[in-house]
């Protein structure tokens, strides 16, 4: 095994992670921002105005997307199972 490959084992690693929090975090930021700039307009200074709305969103994101992160996590565990042998050599 190269430094090579070790190198596309962590940067696929680090590109799963990404592709499974991306859309959890960017909703997340989207609906802050929306509030963010709704209490700005309104003077509303609720600190729980922020937490229960991006809390909902999360899981609603969670809802949707859960099939596909949980698949897409196993087919990369499956294909890091699968190199175990060529690692041994």
């Amino acid at each position: 095994m190269s430094i090579g490959d070790v190198v596309n084992i962590l940067r696929g690693g680090i590109q799963q992670v990404l592709m499974m929090a991306a859309p959890l975090l960017l909703s997340a930021l989207a609906v802050g921002l929306v509030v963010a700039i709704l209490q700005a307009a309104t003077s509303i200074q609720e600190q729980t105005l922020t937490f229960v709305p991006k809390m909902f969103v999360i899981l609603g994101m969670l809802a949707l997307l859960g099939g596909f992160i949980f698949t897409s996590l196993g087919e990369y565990t499956i294909q890091l199972f699968n190199r175990i042998p060529e690692m041994a050599q």
